[in-house]
């Protein structure tokens, strides 16, 4: 049967048609930062992008990277394939940068402790690439800012407190402070230097101040956060303190508090919440938003507009987590923490609307707010940011928004820090592409490991153990764009109690209302390698364990998905067992009648890096499709596709002896669909369904955002 053209549409690009006068930010390329380095330098070393800046003609990005103590520069004239400009070496641990025109104001840490704080402002001419000034700083310099009319830089001096020492509270000397540098045609005056002493004004600490983000306004007009004092003040341009009061707390409702338990469970309060912000960013001469991370007591796990009077005109509260909560990116393993951790925040106005960007640095995303009306922000759409987002940019006259992500999982096998880069133009928002917004109640999820097509439209997802103390069956609304979660159906015991200790890794549906579900299993962990039964009402009233001939042989790598056909049960094994052939697994089958075990083996790639295993089977017409992946991520993943075997050869022999091996034929490489997403390839494609008519669903697995950007891609294709 020859196999159709294969055409990509992502779930929310369904509704291209209907939006495509909305104007919506999308991502549009990343850049990796490894790509900065030098021919001959090592690249596995770790790097990161934490703040960044660009040129005023927007063509040039500029961002701190402190793990290799270096700025690093990126050609965007063309934004949609980002160039390598190289890095410039520095004395000592880039902080924060702003730039005018092309001249880079660098903070750089050259502290020999944390009680003999030093730092300088260095200025670099980004065209010839060297370093043209230094201004002596005489402490730890955090963040740096611009004034509008380049008249000044200001500094926050943060002379951070050990958290090693006196239970890692605040009250360490010595005490931090901002300054404020003149500058004339790019050149600082370092003897004009001016030292904002900003002792004595907070509640908690006041004889320890210790800043952490400033930004200026039309006016000249300072704003600076003192995080672990939970402290905010205005300063005019000649250091006089204009105005300051406390950041105040937030009663926080419907948040999960409680970490390692594997659930995500919004049912926890915290009353009085220190917002303890960490960015803020001017939106006019009169008002700024403070993106509240929390730090020594606190973190509000949102955002808030101030008055630079004092009085709150905005608090998110709980809202902006449960929009992430709602498309898979909410952090449960740092719920007993700050959540999402608001982290950096970004103003700029497009086309006319004014927008505030919160980015999340454990959530890993931004939402984007038009803030028109600023006592009633309204979310427009949330933005998939890479990794730890530590930094943004707006650049309006190009209509682009950058990111900087600072985590670097490079030297633990994983993805490398990036840069990424999206487009303010007409269309369809392409992400997310699955959401549970719309449903009777908030449902959190993640980590979507084996599907099934039912009817109407509707997909039947398992989550995996990631969420072992919550195991669950999602219940998808394909139909609509995004696509929706509409129901979370909690798998129990007979008893009601969660069905702790699985594993799942693949659903098919029985024919009757209810589920097979297989579990991988892993001995270590005495999580069982199983096939369960699932009833309509999500109690397990079956449970059908392997047999001694696979039990003999098997490693952690189990089913990967099942299937059922003809009354037979079919899995797929990820790896090879312990009596496979290098290079083949099994494909299991169980007789639902008889109680047969029996298998086949395929044949899967032979990777140069890494492994490749299976993580999906489905049986559909007179073929059974399975997804082949390794494990490779970025730039370094090489296979990623969806292959079909003839139903015919599906014959199992016994289990023990010799197996026959099944032929296979590829049906689509998935890498070019996730190179379209913007950002780099994911490497756990862990979901297949198969609709009657042919329509094919394809989902990844985000890892319960832990070391993971947090992003899931559902989109389909047709037979």
């Amino acid at each position: 049967m020859p196999i159709r053209t294969l055409c990509l549409t992502s779930a929310l690009a369904l509704a291209a048609g209907a939006a495509s006068a909305d104007m919506t930010f999308n991502r549009i390329a990343s850049f990796a930062t490894p790509m900065n380095m030098a021919e001959g330098e090592d690249t596995a070393r770790e790097t990161s992008a934490e703040i960044i800046a660009a040129t005023e003609d927007g063509m040039t990005l500029v961002y701190t990277d402190s793990p290799l103590g270096v700025l690093g520069r990126i050609d965007i004239t063309d934004p949609a394939n980002p160039q390598p400009l190289g890095n410039l070496a520095l004395d000592g641990e880039p902080t924060s940068v702003a730039v005018k025109g092309t001249a880079a104001f660098v903070g750089v840490n050259t502290s020999e402790s944390y009680t003999d704080p030093s730092g300088r402002l260095a200025v670099f001419d980004l065209q010839a690439g060297v370093e043209a000034y230094s201004c002596d700083l005489g402490g730890q310099p955090d963040s740096v800012a611009m004034a509008r009319d380049g008249s000044f830089v200001t500094v926050a001096i943060e002379n951070e407190r050990d958290e090693d020492l006196g239970d890692g509270r605040t009250g360490q000397m010595p005490a931090g402070y901002v300054v404020i540098v003149p500058v004339e045609g790019g050149t600082p005056d370092c003897d004009g230097l001016i030292k904002v002493d900003l002792t004595g004004l907070a509640e908690v600490s006041p004889e320890d101040p210790e800043p952490e983000f400033v930004d200026v306004n039309a006016a000249g007009e300072i704003v600076v956060t003192l995080q672990e004092n939970n402290h905010l003040a205005v300063i005019a341009s000649d250091g006089t303190v204009l105005n300051h009061f406390s950041a105040g707390a937030v009663d926080l409702e419907g948040i999960d508090t409680r970490d390692e338990r594997g659930a995500l469970i919004f049912t926890d309060s915290q009353p009085a919440r220190k917002r303890e912000p960490d960015a803020v960013k001017w939106i006019d001469a009169d008002h700024f938003a403070t993106a509240n991370e929390g730090d020594m007591d606190g973190g509000s796990r949102g955002w808030t507009i101030f008055n630079k009077d004092g009085s709150v005109v905005y608090e998110s509260g709980a809202s902006f987590e449960h929009a992430l909560v709602q498309i898979g990116h909410y952090p449960d393993k740092r719920s007993d923490a700050k959540g999402v951790e608001p982290e950096s925040i970004e103003f700029a106005e497009f086309d006319g609307t004014p927008y505030v960007f919160v980015g999340s640095e454990r959530g890993s995303a931004v939402g984007v707010y038009d803030v028109t009306d600023l006592s009633a922000p309204v979310l427009k759409q949330i933005l998939p940011s890479g990794i730890g987002p530590e930094g943004y940019v707006a650049i309006p006259a190009r209509n682009l928004l950058v990111s900087a992500n600072e985590t670097d999982l490079g030297p633990e096998g994983g993805v490398r820090a990036h840069v990424m880069l999206f487009d303010y133009a007409e269309g369809a928002a392409q992400y997310p592409q699955l959401t549970s917004e719309g449903a009777d109640e908030l449902i959190g999820w993640g980590a979507i490991s084996g599907m099934v097509a039912g009817e109407n439209g509707l997909v039947y997802a398992v989550n995996d153990s990631f969420y072992g103390y919550q195991p669950t069956i999602f219940t998808i609304d394909t139909t609509q764009s995004p696509a929706r979660i509409t129901k979370a159906l909690r798998i129990t015991r007979a008893n009601g109690d969660a069905a702790q200790k699985l594993d799942l890794e693949g659903i098919t549906l029985d024919g009757e209302g209810g589920f097979w579900v297989a579990s991988e299993g892993r001995t270590d962990r005495v999580i069982p390698h199983a096939i369960y039964h699932v009833t309509a009402e999500g109690v397990i009233d079956a449970e059908i364990g392997l047999p001694a001939e696979l039990m003999a042989v098997e490693t952690r790598f189990g089913f990967e998905g099942i299937t059922l056909k003809d009354g037979t049960l079919w899995m797929a094994v990820q790896r090879e067992w312990g009596d496979d052939p290098k290079g083949r697994v099994k494909l299991v089958s169980y007789d639902l009648e008889s109680g047969e075990w029996g298998a086949v083996h395929y044949k899967k790639a032979e990777p140069e890096t890494g492994w490749v295993g299976l993580s999906e089977i489905v049986a559909h017409g007179d073929w059974f499709y399975v997804v082949e992946r390794d494990n490779q991520i970025g730039a370094a993943a090489v296979t990623k596709k969806v292959y079909r075997i003839p139903a015919a050869e599906m014959v199992p022999a016994p289990l023990g002896g010799d197996l026959p091996v099944v032929s296979k034929e590829e049906v689509r490489d998935l890498i070019p669909d996730l190179k379209a997403q913007g950002g780099y390839v994911v490497d756990k494609v862990e979901g297949l369904a198969i609709f009657e008519e042919g329509t094919v669903w394809v989902s990844t697995d985000n890892d319960g955002v832990d070391d993971s950007s947090g992003e899931t891609f559902f989109w389909s294709f047709t037979l």
